[in-house]
């Protein structure tokens, strides 16, 4: 299917400040290929809305009335499993991000993300990657290096070429890139991705990314 003839990408925007949420929302709607499906000013105020289609993707800020934002991810993720939630606020603190990663958010991208690139953010989570600001990956780098003693690589049992598809999800790529960068079919790439994730005991790509990174199993 061509992009001009792609879905659009239906996105639900989770914001307390207005003026913002109205940005955003008027941001997704008007740009072509997002449709805003959705916005609210609380997480409780999403997870009761009764919306007759599934959202594609969420931008979720962190610090709402009520349930926090990272508080509502698991709750969010059990009304829509496969959804990618992209965290968007002005937090850059290690507590938060490792939390709202922890907790299943894909991405997070600080609120002075320019729109050309937070539109693109979003294309990314929804395509498998996982958008972060550059100055939080950096920190995301240092807090998982630190989070625990490494293990060693013979511990897990990687492949090299198993090793290589995990060292370009920690470079961000997603599966059709990865895919690209090494000359193999997706599938391929899905097959030593569903071999990481049973070596790694892990259930999705942001906590293989996770794994690598604290364990050091990527140089």
């Amino acid at each position: 299917m061509s992009a001009e003839n792609s879905p659009d990408i239906r996105v639900i925007v989770i914001e307390d400040q207005r003026d913002i949420r109205a940005g955003l929302a008027a941001l997704i709607g008007g740009t072509p290929g997002f449709r805003c499906v959705g916005s609210f000013r609380s997480m409780e105020d999403a997870l009761s809305s009764g919306t007759d289609e599934a959202p594609g993707a969420a931008l979720l800020d962190i610090g709402l009335p009520g349930m926090s934002g990272i508080e509502g991810i698991p709750k969010l993720l059990e009304k829509y499993p496969l959804l990618p939630i992209l965290i968007l606020t002005v937090f850059d603190d290690d507590d938060r991000i490792f939390r709202a990663l922890c907790a299943g958010a894909c991405g997070y991208l600080l609120k002075r993300t320019p729109p050309a690139q937070l539109l693109e953010g979003i294309r990314q989570a929804v395509n498998g990657g996982s958008p972060i600001s550059p100055e939080i990956a950096r920190r995301v780098v240092m807090l998982f290096r630190e989070f625990a003693p490494p293990r060693a690589r013979e511990d897990c049992a990687l492949t090299a070429r198993e090793t290589r598809v995990l060292e370009l999800f920690v470079e961000g790529h997603n599966y059709k890139t990865a895919a690209a960068e090494l000359g193999v079919s997706i599938n391929t790439v899905s097959y030593f991705t569903r071999q990481i994730f049973r070596k790694l005991q892990v259930h999705s790509k942001s906590e293989a990314v996770a794994a690598a990174l604290r364990n050091r199993l990527v140089g």
